[in-house]
């Protein structure tokens, strides 16, 4: 169960953030899950803001990508009930906030596949984007969306 691994590694999903904007969090249609974008937002607070490297370490956005992951699973148990229905994660694109010569995205949003391999094993892999961007919402460091198959 999804829910035995997230205990195990000491994660526990926060209520899901509000969108802000005018958008809704999750989309279904037919087995597929379309998150929107998530932020590291908790609490209601943006915890990693501003451009990598030059306000926010390698280390730190990978921090701040871990908890968009964690956002998104929030987003999808809320939407779907239980994790436990998710059968695959099809599809990951992370942006990263950063200078124009910063070129080590994947180093960021593997922190995200990465989690996403630990609770769902084979299931976890997926295709992915990594791509810098000059800005994000609400200065945030790093955004992730993505796209899962559930029963």
């Amino acid at each position: 169960m999804i829910e035995e691994k997230l205990v195990q590694l000491n994660i526990t999903l926060p209520t899901p953030p509000k969108p802000a904007g005018s958008y809704i969090p999750v989309v279904t249609s037919g087995n597929l899950a379309f998150v929107s974008g998530q932020i590291p937002m908790h609490d209601g607070k943006v915890l990693f803001t501003g451009k990598v490297p030059s306000d926010k370490s390698i280390e730190e956005a990978q921090s701040a990508a871990r908890l968009c992951a964690i956002n998104l699973l929030a987003q999808l148990k809320a939407n779907l009930g239980s994790l436990d229905r998710i059968t695959k994660i099809v599809r990951v694109s992370g942006f990263v906030n950063c200078m124009p010569d910063f070129a080590e995205h994947p180093k960021i949003i593997n922190a995200a596949s990465d989690l996403f391999y630990d609770i769902f094993g084979e299931k976890g892999k997926h295709s992915r984007i990594a791509v810098g961007v000059s800005s994000l919402p609400l200065n945030s460091t790093v955004e992730i969306d993505m796209t899962v198959e559930f029963s």
